[in-house]
């Protein structure tokens, strides 16, 4: 007690004496550089965009780029801590005419040598950046702490659009357009704490993949269209993924792979998947609530054999049934993506789940369906209506298999 009575009266001198006090902390290793105070650039001043973002001193500064195509050849470097680049919107465009794989942008430390090296608090907004089929990357950030993205718009390139690369520390994007890009959308390898928000993802290879890392916190973004998997997250625990719309990928919309554990995934509406919405390859202790699933054409979750202990409760399961005994979609088109379909819960080889509460309805498949390899199933609890279409009069729609030690019970459907 007296030790925190003289800390207060310390800080109350302090203040009352007109004194900034702070306490040494780790994060003092962050602090800016001593040297110049931080500088405004214009870009127009100089001959090159790289001209402009070399004129910052090593304490960093702001680099406005004013409306204009610039063309580059070589990665635009940006390696001052303390620094942040803004366009001046879309008509900011800085088009990437390499075509020996290099990125438009590259955020490193100035000692790219030493892998020990970081820099802190670079920032990109309210810019296009747009490549070609042999470009890389749109924007790189290798060993970049607390990097905040926003604002850009980012397409047509060769690699993926963002690619952020041991930026350990608090990354952010957000409030960005990422479209069109060969590779991923964001690719994300060994950073946490990371924030994914209200972004826009269109025709990429995937939306976002998360490798490595930890507490990834994904809402509020719009996936839509791309040509393999929505969202791919690998040996990543305790993150979230929640308000997403998630729609039309060619694979499937949600993979968790590689040692995921403690992740939950709630509240995203999975909708119009040739493969799956939710595939738990590899996922330990994690939850699947209050999801919506529709037209998933082989499966909407799958649980498999190297994944377990893992809830799936309170998601709606449908195909496109819209009352009055009328369906949005028909039951045949020419295309996979135009007819009806809704499919429910795959248990391949798994243990230790728990499904409950759930609604399935209008289903081609069964509600859940095990196979004898699973054991530790408790099914209880959910509603089903019309399911098994598909599937030859008398299957069961709650099917556990065989699977050791597991329980069915407490389900209400009208099976005819």
């Amino acid at each position: 007690m007296l030790r925190d009575m003289n800390r207060q009266f310390f800080h109350l001198c302090a203040w009352a004496a007109g004194l900034l006090v702070t306490t040494a902390t780790a994060q003092d290793a962050a602090a800016p550089p001593v040297g110049p105070p931080p500088v405004r650039i214009d870009a127009s001043a100089y001959p090159t965009l790289q001209a402009a973002l070399d004129a910052l001193p090593v304490t960093g500064g702001l680099v406005t780029i004013p409306p204009g195509n610039y063309e580059i050849t070589s990665p635009l470097v940006v390696k001052t801590p303390e620094t942040r680049i803004e366009g001046s919107g879309a008509a900011t465009h800085v088009l990437n005419k390499n075509e020996a794989g290099e990125p438009a942008f590259l955020l490193r430390p100035a000692e790219a040598a030493d892998p020990k090296a970081r820099v802190w608090r670079i920032q990109l907004g309210n810019l296009r950046i747009s490549g070609n089929p042999k470009s890389g990357d749109g924007l790189r950030a290798d060993r970049v702490q607390e990097i905040f993205l926003h604002g850009l718009s980012i397409d047509h390139n060769g690699g993926h659009g963002i690619h952020l690369d041991d930026c350990y520390e608090d990354p952010r994007i957000s409030d960005n357009i990422i479209t069109y890009n060969a590779g991923s959308g964001v690719e994300i390898q060994g950073c946490h704490d990371i924030v994914i928000n209200a972004n826009h993802f269109e025709e990429n290879l995937d939306a976002l993949r998360c490798l490595d890392s930890f507490n990834l916190c994904m809402n509020g973004n719009n996936i839509d269209d791309h040509l393999r998997n929505g969202i791919v997250i690998e040996n990543t625990y305790g993150s979230i993924v929640s308000g997403n719309m998630i729609e039309e990928c060619n694979g499937t919309a949600i993979i968790l792979d590689r040692d995921a554990y403690g992740i939950t995934l709630s509240a995203n509406v999975i909708a119009h998947h040739l493969e799956g919405g939710i595939d738990l390859r590899d996922a330990w202790g994690c939850a699947v609530s209050g999801n919506t699933f529709t037209i998933a054409h082989k499966f909407s979750v799958r649980v498999g054999k190297d994944a377990g202990r893992d809830s799936i409760s309170a998601n709606a399961f449908c195909n496109t049934y819209i009352g009055g005994g009328k369906e949005k979609r028909p039951a045949e088109a020419k295309e996979l993506m135009g007819i009806d379909e809704g499919t429910g819960i795959l248990l391949e080889g798994t243990r230790d789940v728990l499904v409950s509460g759930n609604t399935f309805t209008g289903l081609s498949t069964a509600a859940v369906k095990a196979d004898a390899a699973c054991e530790r199933l408790l099914i209880h609890g959910n509603l089903a209506t019309d399911c098994s279409r598909k599937l030859p009069a008398g299957t069961p729609w709650f099917d556990i298999g065989g699977a050791k030690n597991s329980v069915e019970q407490g389900n209400l459907g009208e099976q005819k």
